[in-house]
């Protein structure tokens, strides 16, 4: 299998010191330049410079991919900036709206190439996910309850918001409790979305877990996943650098590439 050249954005954090590893570690993944705020024109590694221009970094080392994994908003930028420069994105980051993947889909089609936006690179995640959207069909009353380490910044989980999206497209609206149902403390029952309630829970100790928990009549289905360390997410990684090589449009969530 021909190599494929990689750029990571964020080797420091938790998530990109992972994907360093991932790339290092896997035969046919080069890599050939990170991205950091810091240290520019530094030696990362042997025959891997350091850039704080994302455009000087593409123009010089030339990757296939871009593996972005650091905060929406440099999240959103690094896309752009590498499909114009003719790099596939694969991006672990949220906070991505309906308007932004249109936008970047466009461009992406326009250059012939691919780009993966993964909530979530956890394949237990996203079978989870699956599995929660199938039970939608039969229980329609459902909450969710995200769980993540205290130093997330967003509320709730691009998965949590991710899961109620693919939860709706089976299930449409839907309210829920009692009609005259009231808080007596605001935002004790969780925030709404399109009747779907969820919970954010932020703890130090908790890397990233999800419960989906559906009611009937006599019975309950709870579906969880928990994800441990961060190296459960880089199978995930593999695969979307791999698919991302195959495809020529913006595909929006892992689910889309697993069978």
């Amino acid at each position: 299998m021909k190599n494929i050249k990689i750029v990571i954005a964020g080797p420091r954090g938790r998530m990109g010191r992972e994907a360093v590893k991932l790339v290092n570690e896997t035969e046919h993944f080069q890599l050939v330049g990170v991205i950091d705020r810091v240290n520019d024109g530094e030696w990362f590694q042997d025959g891997v410079r350091i850039y704080t221009s994302p455009e000087k970094c593409f123009a010089e080392t030339t990757p296939d991919v871009l593996i972005d994994l650091t905060t929406p908003e440099v999240g959103k930028i690094h896309t752009k900036m590498a499909l114009e420069h003719g790099v596939r994105p694969v991006v672990g980051t949220t906070g991505f709206q309906e308007s932004d993947l249109n936008e970047l889909r466009k461009l992406a089609e326009e250059k012939g190439i691919g780009a993966i936006i993964a909530p979530n690179f956890a394949v237990g995640a996203v079978l989870m996910m699956k599995f929660a959207q199938m039970a939608a069909k039969y229980f329609k009353d459902v909450e969710i309850i995200e769980m993540h380490h205290d130093q997330k910044l967003d509320a709730p989980s691009g998965t949590g918001i991710k899961t109620a999206e693919m939860i709706y497209e089976v299930r449409g609206d839907k309210r829920q409790g009692h009609p005259e149902e009231k808080e007596t403390i605001n935002g004790a029952r969780g925030a709404e979305w399109n009747g779907i309630r969820i919970h954010s829970v932020r703890l130090p100790g908790l890397i990233a877990h999800q419960e989906v928990l559906f009611g009937g009549d006599g019975q309950t289905l709870t579906i969880r996943h928990d994800s441990y360390n961060r190296a459960s997410f880089m199978s995930g990684v593999k695969l979307s650098v791999e698919t991302v090589m195959k495809i020529d449009t913006v595909v929006y969530g892992l689910e889309n590439i697993i069978g």
